[in-house]
């Protein structure tokens, strides 16, 4: 995997007023200094924005991205990225859209910041470019501007084959509670602007890669691609919540929806998705019965990934005699700036025919059959001869529950540092928050480990109730804020609240913070302004190939699969 990119100098707006059509904000210090025609129009007349907080101009809960955006582009730190954004109108409806930010400067003013609407583009197309708007007029259904559902499952359907480069495929049948009672007291008419109204708070909820259409009726249809199933979860109950939060006045009548959610696992490798639909229409059927207003998973414990145990047992091990096991890695990025080389280390199985498999799809069959600790031991391994071969500033190496339980891991860890000859201090061990509170050896294994040199680390970290308890308890150098809270913060003020205090308890004991999963860059702006550090995800890069060579093979993993103990570690070596 390629390193992150220097950070881009800062994004510059143009000196003019740019397109014709788009609507254009000037700020300084938080006030609107200048604002064209177009900004005037979008808004409705009368609603003159000069001299405003430019915050009072976007709805509420865009505000916490759009500071975070205005503060690192001010600080030349933006690079381009747009906002998903609702700016109001005179009426205090909301325009859903996108905003660009960069820096400018306007007379006699000096520096400020453009805020950019880009305003709808109306060239006149060719023969072959009305062709195609009628070909998307008829895939698209209006009222929602999603997919039809006969393109929806067509569109899911060729999705099927492209593999995933990490995480899994989830699918949620979403369900409007109550339409009928909205229908009687609105009309069949206005009813649609509640559909086109929750199919705007749909779309604002989804990454890029995600598909969403309209199923029938006032039900929906999502394909999610997250990085496992508590971010399935997470992103189900933030929209559970946010929907009621968001009410549309309609014919002079507030109304406000709620929506009930049913959530299934796509199998990797899935040739058709009929049974997870049905799976996650019946669970959604069973939330409904239950009230509405709620998310309900098809999934128990072990998720979705383990069809058969046996099967899962026999390739695990054979993986493990064969060395068919590889490392990719995640680059870590500053909100600060500059190129931390710090990399998150993740694993894949390749199976007899070559095929890549993700973890969600061998680890749970892993941990029940007590085959972990074993390839943890792979792990640890590969990570060690990368960082001496390769020097990154930290490589972030998990530890499951089972490493940590082992009384022998040190003495087998001693063994392997001393034959790569890695720097201890270019390693940094993790494990989950869930682990750390749970296993009392957690603390004395950190501090040992940081005795010798290695860094440690809390990973799914601010879910639990002892969260700022255990920053003050446990040895630590960085903790990563949980993807499933990163994913649902940038809409949430009680959740940016709770990871604004527990980073300023970290950074309080000289710990750092990384947010896990970023993956849009109106989390990113937030959790700029909540003072994170760094960051990790899709949004930053992707994971790439990175460490074991097949040919590297079988002394190794002879030494891997040993349980040998190795002389035991003693004082501190100066190395």
């Amino acid at each position: 995997m390629s390193e992150p990119a220097p950070p881009a100098p800062p994004h510059e707006a143009p000196a003019a007023s740019g397109h014709p059509a788009d609507a254009i904000l000037r700020v300084q210090e938080g006030i609107v200094i200048d604002a064209n025609s177009a900004w005037v129009e979008l808004c409705g007349a009368g609603n003159e924005p000069i001299g405003e907080p430019v915050m009072d101009l976007f709805e509420e809960s865009c505000r916490p991205a759009l500071k975070g955006a205005l503060s690192a582009c001010l600080q030349g730190r933006w690079s381009g990225h747009t906002l998903k954004a609702g700016v109001l109108r005179a009426d205090r409806s909301v325009v859903s859209t996108e905003v660009a930010l960069g820096l400018t400067e306007q007379t006699p003013y000096g520096l400020c910041i453009q805020l950019t609407v880009p305003g709808p583009r109306h060239e006149p197309p060719d023969e072959r470019g009305r062709i195609a708007q009628l070909e998307h007029a008829a895939r698209i259904d209006r009222t929602t501007g999603l997919l039809h559902r006969r393109e929806l499952l067509e569109t899911l359907h060729g999705r099927l084959p492209v593999a995933l480069q990490g995480g899994v495929r989830g699918l949620a049948l979403v369900k409007l509670d109550r339409f009928a009672a909205i229908e009687r007291e609105l009309g069949a008419t206005a009813s649609e602007e509640v559909l086109a109204h929750f199919a705007t708070l749909l779309k604002e909820t989804l990454h890029p890669s995600e598909i969403a259409g309209r199923f029938g009726g006032v039900r929906f249809l999502v394909l999610l691609q997250r990085g496992n199933e508590r971010d399935l979860t997470a992103w189900a109950q933030q929209l559970v919540a946010q929907a009621p939060r968001r009410p549309l006045r309609v014919l002079d009548k507030t109304v406000t929806a709620t929506c009930t959610v049913g959530l299934a696992i796509v199998p990797a490798g899935s040739k058709s998705i009929d049974s997870e639909i049905a799976a996650a229409a019946e669970v959604c059927a069973r939330a409904a019965q239950r009230g509405g207003n709620q998310a309900l998973a098809s999934w128990g414990a072990g998720g979705g990934a383990v069809a058969h145990e046996e099967i899962w047992t026999k390739r695990i091990k054979s993986a493990l005699l064969e060395n068919r096991f590889r490392l990719v890695k995640q680059p870590v990025a500053s909100l600060g700036g500059g190129d931390p080389r710090m990399f998150d280390v993740l694993l894949r199985m390749v199976d007899n025919q070559g095929k890549e498999v993700l973890p969600g799809e061998f680890l749970p069959a892993a941990e029940r059959n007590g085959l972990l600790k074993n390839i943890d031991r792979w792990v640890v391994a590969a990570s060690l001869s990368f960082a001496a071969q390769n020097r990154p500033a930290c490589l972030f190496v998990r530890l499951s529950k089972e490493t940590v339980q082992d009384p022998s891991f040190l003495a087998w860890l001693d063994g392997h540092v001393r034959s790569t000859r890695a720097d201890p201090a270019r390693v940094c061990f993790q494990v989950t928050e869930a682990v750390g509170a749970a296993q009392p050896q957690t603390r004395a294994l950190a501090a040992k480990l940081r005795q010798w040199g290695f860094r440690f680390a809390l990973e799914s970290f601010g879910s639990g109730a002892g969260s700022p308890a255990l920053l003050e308890s446990m040895p630590l150098d960085f903790v990563k804020i949980d993807g499933a809270l990163v994913q649902a913060l940038s809409r949430d003020k009680e959740l940016q609240q709770r990871v604004r205090a527990l980073a300023e308890v970290a950074a309080g004991r000289a710990i750092r913070t990384i947010a896990e999963r970023v993956e849009d860059a109106n989390t990113m702006a937030v959790l700029w302004q909540l003072g994170i550090e760094y960051i990790q995800g899709y949004f930053v890069n992707a994971p790439e190939d990175v460490v074991l060579k097949a040919d590297e093979g079988t002394a190794r993993l002879r030494a891997l699969s040993e349980t040998a103990q190795v002389r035991s570690l003693g004082e501190p070596r100066s190395r």
